[in-house]
Formats: C-alpha cells, structure tokens, sequence
C-alpha cells in the first residue's frame, strides 16, 4: 500500500519545479512616474535681504510629448506661522536645452506654463524663480513650499502628482 506522504511530496516536488521555471509569479521593477517633478535652491542658508534661487525641474519620463502643465506652489504650513518671515518671488527664468529665457506667472497658481510646451520625451525643463527676502524679515526661520502639478500628453494620457516638497531655506540674523 502506498502512503499518503509519498503523493504529498511528489506534489510538493512538481509544484516547485513549477516555480524555478517561471511558473510562480516575479516581481517586476517599478515604472518611473511618467512625469516628475524635483525642486532644487542654490543655497540652504540667507540673511534679510537675500536672494535664493528655487529651481523647479519638470521631467517627461513617457515617450510621448507633454502637451499641457498646470503647477501650484504655495508655502507650508511652518512657513505661514512665521509672519515675520517676508518673501516674495521677484523673477522667474525658463532653462532649456537650447538655453535660458524670461517667464511669467511667478503667482501661487498656474506655473506650469512657464515650462514651455511641448517636452520631449526623455527630456527635461527647468523653471527657476527668484525668492526675495525682504530686509525687514524675521530670522531663524525656514521657508519651504510645495507643489502639486498636472500633466496631459500627446496619446490624451495624463498625470498628477503633489505634493512635492521644496528644500527649505534658513533665514538667519546676520
């Protein structure tokens, strides 16, 4: 008489040759965002009456033209606690592969035009703004601000994305 455990095994033996051999299911690396947005600034640290330099990079991951981009950018909650921190965004400069021009729109809505249309696939455009702190503001403070954006492509696909988050920047007593 044959036992019960035998026919276990031999099922537990096929069932894994039927993993080794690709029968079990496998993890699969994750696909990129199709777009993406990173912010950078030139500096961690000024003093009242300083200038930092936030940059806004917008990539295209998909392999169709981004057609269309509406971005937010507004401060965090920390910043607006502190009133006597005094800022504002005096200038705005669109970075190409082709070089650099003025933009508009420097507002808390609506930045994604500045981007330009179309980007490419694979490619990549940079919007930097200019955050005037003004001489009369409060110091040991942070200022950090954050995004939320919206993107359409060429094949009528689209994304969102948000938030995304500012480094931020220490005002100091100099």
């Amino acid at each position: 008489m044959r036992s019960p455990l035998r026919r276990l095994g031999l099922a537990t033996v096929l069932g894994l040759v039927l993993a080794l051999f690709g029968m079990a299911p496998h993890a699969t690396a994750a696909e990129p965002a199709p777009a993406e947005l990173t912010f950078t600034t030139d500096t961690a640290t000024t003093v009242p009456g300083g200038t930092v330099q936030l940059s806004m990079t917008l990539t295209n991951n998909r392999t169709y033209d981004i057609w269309f981009v509406y971005q937010t950018i507004d401060p965090t909650w920390l910043t607006t606690q502190r009133p006597d921190l005094k800022y504002s965004f005096t200038g705005c400069a669109l970075t190409t592969a082709t070089g650099s021009t003025p933009c508009s729109g420097t507002g808390p809505a609506d930045l994604g035009a500045n981007y330009g249309t179309t980007v490419p696939p694979g490619q990549s455009r940079t919007v930097t703004l200019t955050l005037q702190i003004a001489p009369d503001s409060g110091c040991n403070g942070n200022i950090g601000f954050y995004s939320y954006y919206y993107a359409e492509f060429s094949d009528s696909a689209n994304t969102s994305g948000g938030p995304v988050h500012s480094p931020e920047t220490r005002v100091l007593c100099a």
